[in-house]
């Protein structure tokens, strides 16, 4: 039982110090564009890393989901909403599901 809170203090101060050890290291602006491309683009390279397996094994079969997956790149990349997006990848599922139950 003590070692729980000790895991759970240091996760803590773990997770403090990666917000905290920035914002007191760096008082000025950043001007170097490279530093600031890559900290603008590094939450949706994190958010994309996260997503995308679970992308691939949301569903009963690897088919549909790859499926799935190129109609929601097709979708974003025309400019459609997320909702649509998002409505295009579930009913591909659902068509692709229902074929394969058939067969």
């Amino acid at each position: 039982m003590k070692n729980t809170y000790i895991y759970i203090f240091v996760m803590a101060a773990a997770t403090y110090a990666v917000r905290v050890i920035p914002l007191t290291l760096i008082r000025k602006k950043i001007k170097n564009n490279f530093i600031r491309s890559f900290l603008y683009y590094v939450p949706y390279a994190t958010l994309s890393v996260m997503t995308f397996p679970a992308v691939l094994s949301a569903t009963n079969t690897p088919i549909s989901a790859a499926i799935a997956l190129v109609a929601g790149i097709a979708a974003a990349y025309k400019g459609l909403s997320l909702f649509t997006t998002a409505a295009i990848c579930s009913l591909s599922v659902l068509i692709i599901e229902g074929i394969m139950m058939l067969m």
